[in-house]
């Protein structure tokens, strides 16, 4: 990164608001699901997507709680689909945990596929269109400032990881994270959520 460029822009809270350690619940990242296929046949098997424990209190009983329909919106493969949520079953927790495959892009309502080919302009010209101003959003998050995706990075414990943040130093934008790290979107998303939940690329 040059030293003479000014810094890029701060990212909105919601961008960079973490679970609170109170939440009961969030969103995990199943990073092994690439692709619809996949997704669509784990949904098919009860246990396909249950967690083996809950991650706030432990319990090692979860429930299903209910389906959501996901649209996929611009999307070349198909116009819609379903996640899953799973809930504790221990009456005090009662946690609700929603399961998004790798390939579904948090908040975006698009698969990370459509989000990165739009967003850093390879979008295949037979794909449908997603509108110029949500491309633009998308595009401005990337180039707001990576600071705090740095720092998770630097604390993962990672060597690799600690090397990268090194490398890209607390003045860099996200797309310059995601770029050093050398990995498609949906995942360096992923890694992000992973190492601190609810933190957002973009």
């Amino acid at each position: 990164m040059s030293r003479n460029r000014l810094p890029p822009p701060q990212p909105p809270s919601y961008l960079e608001g973490r679970y609170p350690s109170t939440q009961k619940g969030g969103t995990l990242i199943a990073e092994d699901v690439t692709d619809l296929e996949t997704h669509e046949r784990r949904l098919c098997d009860p246990n396909g997507y249950r967690p083996p424990v809950c991650l706030r209190c432990g319990h090692g009983v979860l429930h299903v709680h209910d389906y959501r329909g996901r649209v996929l919106r611009a999307d070349p493969a198909q116009a819609r689909t379903t996640v899953v949520r799973h809930r504790c079953a221990l009456a005090s927790c009662g946690a609700r945990w929603l399961i998004l495959p790798l390939l579904l892009a948090r908040h975006l309502w698009r698969r990370w596929e459509v989000v990165e080919a739009s967003a850093l302009g390879r979008r295949p010209a037979h794909w449908p269109t997603v509108p110029a101003r949500t491309r633009r959003r998308w595009r401005a998050r990337l180039q707001m400032a990576g600071r705090l995706p740095v720092q998770v990075l630097a604390a993962s414990g990672s060597a690799v990881l600690e090397r990268v943040s090194e490398k890209v130093g607390l003045a860099a934008t996200r797309l310059e994270v995601v770029l050093a790290l050398g990995l498609p979107l949906a995942e360096a998303a992923a890694l992000v959520h992973r190492l601190a939940p609810g933190l957002r690329l973009m």
